[in-house]
């Protein structure tokens, strides 16, 4: 508690006084709700953690529509997209409580800036009942499959693997990814093998999990299988409760299953 700051409701100052103190040798952790840490501090975090390359520890919360009926101007659907854009920053996206800890244990060692970012509110799922190995840029492989290959990130896992189960009934055998780190990206798990690739995140289509992915996919030499993209369209969504509201983006495993079975048909 000694080395607790309450910066009040100023993001951008937090981002200054963490990079002075990351510039006395402190080990610092910035948190505050990720739509201000990403978006209101953006130019803070670029200029006095990535280019001066300090080990700063990013935690915003609350990300996605967690926030509810806060609404559009508390929803964090943009930030994988903005901190991506900062480079030799390390983007950690977990799924759980468990593999938060993890990410944070990692970012603590890094020796450049990160950015963890933490989904959903009381009650969310619990992915991991059991101790696994966490490493960076190495996804985690939660389910085999060979027609589908499910790239998930944050909340968004455990609708995957609802869904993978789903498919089942159609006789569709789908893996599912656990993708914990979005940069660097671990390239290597994409599949090259199965009839679909698809991404879930609870983020804008424009610059997440998915176009990241695309990226590469466009960019390499190798052939891959057709790439399905679910996530946040371009576009301002209703306010509501937190299921309700991934029922209208697409996003629960319902829609999910849906979406793939459209595309492989």
């Amino acid at each position: 508690p000694d080395n607790f700051i309450n910066m009040g409701i100023a993001e951008q100052n937090m981002v200054g006084t963490a990079a002075g103190l990351a510039s006395e040798g402190y080990r610092v952790v910035v948190e505050a709700q990720s739509c201000f840490l990403s978006m209101r501090s953006f130019e803070q975090a670029r200029q006095y953690a990535g280019y001066m390359k300090f080990p700063i520890v990013f935690v915003g919360i609350n990300a996605g529509m967690s926030l509810e009926y806060m609404g559009n101007t508390h929803f964090s659907i943009e930030d994988l997209g903005l901190m991506r854009n900062i480079p030799g920053i390390t983007i950690f996206s977990p799924c759980d409580a468990g593999e938060a800890t993890k990410a944070f244990e990692a970012a603590l060692s890094l020796e450049g800036p990160s950015y963890i970012r933490l989904m959903g509110s009381m009650g969310a799922r619990t992915v991991y009942t059991d101790d696994f190995q966490f490493e960076v840029c190495k996804v985690v492989k939660l389910r085999d499959g060979d027609d589908v290959q499910i790239l998930a990130t944050g909340n968004m896992v455990s609708e995957a693997l609802d869904a993978s189960e789903k498919l089942k009934e159609h006789g569709i055998s789908a893996a599912v990814i656990d993708v914990h780190t979005i940069k660097p990206l671990d390239v290597d798990c994409i599949s090259k093998s199965t009839k679909l690739i698809v991404t879930v995140e609870e983020h804008t289509l424009v610059s997440g999990l998915g176009a990241a992915v695309a990226s590469h996919i466009a960019c390499a030499a190798e052939r891959y299988p057709r790439l399905l993209q679910i996530g946040i369209n371009d576009s301002y969504g209703p306010v509501g409760e937190y299921n309700y509201m991934l029922e209208m983006a697409g996003l629960n495993s319902d829609s999910i299953v849906k979406q793939v079975i459209h595309n492989l048909n």
